[in-house]
């Protein structure tokens, strides 16, 4: 598994921080997140926070940054809190009576690399970030694992889904390819009983 190496306990509580983060956005009881936050989740590194429902495993969001540009703990924060707002779900929001249905994954990503050519990166372990011009898309690594397509299936979808162009610009000259390592933590469900506790602990005054 790539990414970043946490332990299992750093990795826990990435997943508890982003239910917390969640649920104070979305508008359910008063949330105290931990001042004190172990270093590691300082470094830098991309992150993304994905929601499925627990039936079914449909999509009910997934938003992150692919930069190493901010401490993980930020990238953590924004992810969970804009994964609220995924413009695929503009008209049918996650709400706080829905999270009990869901669950959460984070992903936690390893700076890009430049791939050598458009078929530098293994679709099962990989994720792929694709640019031309000041278009941009990526597929993380479990777009391959659910789908089982093959590299030139992932570039074509790529490109038609994320960067929203002809299903071939992935071989154009100026279209520029990376590939970056993740650790995927989860999924777990969004509501266990050590996370529903903890979420309805008052915050501090």
């Amino acid at each position: 598994m790539g990414g970043m190496a946490l332990t299992v306990g750093q990795q826990a509580m990435l997943l508890e921080l982003a239910r917390m983060y969640i649920r104070r956005a979305v508008g359910g009881s008063a949330i105290a997140v931990p001042e004190e936050i172990d270093a590691a989740l300082r470094q830098p590194a991309g992150c993304f926070v994905s929601l499925h429902t627990l039936s079914g495993h449909r999509l009910r969001g997934c938003v992150g940054r692919i930069d190493a540009s901010h401490p993980l703990i930020e990238a953590l924060r924004s992810a969970a809190v804009h994964v609220l707002h995924d413009p695929r779900f503009a008209t049918n929001p996650v709400c706080v009576e829905e999270l009990p249905l869901l669950e959460i994954e984070v992903s936690v990503l390893a700076p890009p690399r430049a791939a050598s050519g458009p078929f530098d990166f293994d679709p099962l372990q990989d994720g792929i970030y694709l640019t031309f011009g000041a278009r941009s898309g990526c597929f993380l690594p479990q777009v391959g694992r659910e789908t089982g397509w093959s590299r030139e299936e992932l570039l074509n979808r790529l490109c038609v889904e994320k960067l929203g162009l002809p299903h071939t610009t992935w071989r154009h000259p100026y279209a520029r390819l990376h590939v970056f390592s993740v650790l995927v933590i989860g999924p777990e469900p969004f509501e266990t009983a050590a996370s529903a506790q903890i979420g309805k602990q008052p915050a501090d005054a």
